[in-house]
């Protein structure tokens, strides 16, 4: 890795990936292949420090540590990585999923036995996965600028100029924006996003339960907003509670104690009692989509192309399924031969996604906006279209392969 200030020649890429988070960090290991075929030259542009010694570290979870939950189709794609065996060792399974709403007599339940698969999905520490992606990149002869941040990126006529914060200078005919849109190069670009939002914040933390939650995972809709409980190894889940913004503030100042018994009173005792809390966190919730995702020699992914409301857990696993597409779509322009960055190869990688993308939004924004109200007749049709969908069984089995990333 390299972070000391310096100023030299300006340095010639193929393939620049901006953020080296999970979303970055899955395309590097995603791009081994064609790295190895065509000798293409990468790098990655990390604003965070990572450790230097993330090999030999021991792995101490934290019960504070966020987690994602990964469906299905995902554990496949990181299988195809090489990935998923030490992603598992730290992973729960989700072995059935029960949505209901609070006071309501209907429910829908999804078993991975019903599907004839191991599991719905799985919920891993982000710091774990994150670990095993970067211990996975730093076997490939993939460059690292970090920490640095990337001052200012310039379109010029077979790619991109980066100057990063150090001084240095660089090259690429593609560049990835794969940073969170935090770092503003989207605006510095004129790429505009389309946001909405929810008016909602989302309250996370770890919980202990005072009985196995037996690889349940619970979407409860109540009049406070959505609660979520992913399953964790050992007696604990990942809460994400959606509060309307600016009421989470209370919760947050609340001690562990009577945070502990409003939650109990809002969920009920479907996972017996809450016995602990980790550190909460919180983030405002909105529906972000990038105008332009792709440009000529440059993709966006992950956050800056797309963010979701987290109450059907999908945000990172359309990601990922972005790192898939685009890297089939750079090995096919590879094949023509088409040169890298090149418009034609780009659209087709869009075209790939769009339709995926729209209908993960449809479905998400979708059941914020069907749960959001509390109408009394709007109450009755979601009790019975929960009992429906419970009965239904071909429905039912649709709704959980798409969850699970196995269908479009």
């Amino acid at each position: 890795m390299q972070g000391a200030k310096q100023v030299s020649q300006t340095l010639s890429h193929d393939i620049v990936i901006v953020g080296g988070g999970l979303v970055g960090a899955s395309l590097g290991c995603a791009l081994a292949p064609l790295i190895d075929r065509y000798g293409w030259r990468v790098a990655i542009i990390e604003g965070a420090a990572l450790p230097e010694s993330s090999q030999e570290a021991s792995w101490q979870p934290s019960f504070d540590a966020r987690a994602s939950a990964i469906a299905e189709g995902s554990a496949q794609r990181f299988r195809q990585l090489g990935v998923w065996e030490a992603m598992q060792c730290e992973a729960a399974p989700i072995k059935r999923i029960h949505i209901s709403e609070r006071g309501r007599l209907g429910a829908a339940r999804l078993s991975a036995k019903e599907l004839g698969v191991s599991a719905l999905g799985h919920v891993i520490p982000n710091a774990w996965m994150g670990r095993v992606l970067h211990r996975q990149l730093q076997q490939l002869p993939i460059e690292w600028y970090c920490p640095v941040q990337v001052a200012q990126l310039t379109p010029q006529a077979s790619g991109h100029h980066l100057m990063l914060s150090d001084g240095r200078e660089l090259t690429s005919a593609l560049t990835i924006l794969a940073d969170g849109g935090r770092s503003g190069l989207k605006e510095q670009l004129g790429i505009s996003s389309r946001r909405y939002s929810y008016e909602q914040t989302a309250l996370i933390a770890h919980v202990g339960v005072s009985q196995p939650h037996q690889g349940v995972a619970y979407e409860r809709f109540t009049a406070d907003g959505p609660i979520a409980l992913l399953p964790l190894p050992g007696q604990a889940m990942e809460l994400v509670w959606t509060h309307t913004s600016g009421a989470e503030q209370a919760r947050l100042a609340l001690s562990d104690r009577e945070f502990l018994h409003q939650l109990q009173a809002a969920f009920g005792d479907r996972v017996g009692r809450f016995t602990r809390v980790g550190q909460r966190f919180s983030y405002p919730l909105s529906l972000v989509t990038a105008e332009e995702p792709v440009r000529p020699g440059l993709a966006v992914l992950g956050n800056a192309a797309h963010a979701l409301h987290p109450v059907a857990g999908q945000g990172f696993n359309l990601a990922l399924r972005s790192v898939i597409d685009l890297v089939e779509a750079l090995e096919e322009g590879a094949q023509e031969p088409r040169a890298l960055g090149d418009m034609q190869t780009l659209l087709a990688f869009e075209q790939r996604r769009a339709q995926d993308r729209a209908n993960v939004i449809q479905f998400s924004d979708g059941l914020v906006r069907l749960f959001g109200y509390s109408l009394p007749l709007l109450s009755h049709a979601r009790a019975a279209g929960l009992i429906g969908l419970n009965l239904v069984g071909p429905l039912r089995r649709s709704l959980a392969r798409r969850a699970m990333g196995l269908e479009r």
